[in-house]
């Protein structure tokens, strides 16, 4: 009876610890509100390395410069649009080092402060779910007045371009992209100060 009594001590500590730590472990695999602040030279807030791509993987001729400094980044260029094609310039923060999709539909939507001088500017949510790079985005409309703004972008906002208009699944996002875009030759200055959900 007394070792009865002991296991059934033990069991009932076990379970109790694991009840108080099982709340604590599901929110360290949420998905946090920051994405990235660019605190870091190369890679974002949750750790993982920035990617940057344009047009010319398509066959077109724009041109892009990246820095990162005092905790913002500086997206530059140049877009020269192939023939019957938009120009773009992607930068692209993966929300996983692996690429896979992560839940962020406990947030409402994609936050950023930015500062606009020149160009058109865009923000995607790139869910796994969609094949053809059709991502739901939507543009960025500030005045290109040399200040930040707090931007904030719904997720019910965003839309896909070409494709068939879905809803967005965002429990299935593995990056956001910011992208500046134009249909004929013109240049883009952008400063991020920060990027991330609310």
């Amino acid at each position: 009876m007394n070792m009865l009594s002991h296991i059934a001590r033990y069991l009932f500590g076990v379970f109790t610890i694991a009840a108080i730590l099982l709340p604590v472990w599901a929110f360290a695999y949420e998905l946090p509100e920051l994405v990235d602040d660019f605190s870091h030279q190369s890679q974002n807030s949750l750790g993982v390395q920035r990617q940057f791509m344009n047009d010319t993987v398509a066959g077109g001729s724009s041109e892009s410069e990246v820095t990162v400094q005092g905790g913002k980044i500086h997206l530059t260029g140049n877009l020269i649009p192939p023939r019957g094609q938009p120009a773009w310039a992607s930068s692209i923060l993966l929300l996983d080092a692996k690429g896979k999709p992560m839940d962020a539909s406990g947030y409402q939507g994609i936050r950023l402060k930015v500062k606009i001088n020149q160009g058109l500017m865009s923000v995607s949510a790139n869910s796994a779910e969609v094949e053809n790079f059709d991502y739901h985005a939507a543009p960025v409309l500030i005045k290109a007045d040399g200040k930040f703004h707090e931007v904030k972008l719904p997720f019910t906002s965003l839309k896909r371009a070409w494709s068939e208009q879905t809803t967005l699944d965002a429990s299935t996002l593995n990056s956001l992209s910011i992208v500046a875009f134009a249909m004929q030759q013109s240049a883009y200055d952008f400063v991020i100060d920060e990027i991330g959900f609310y």
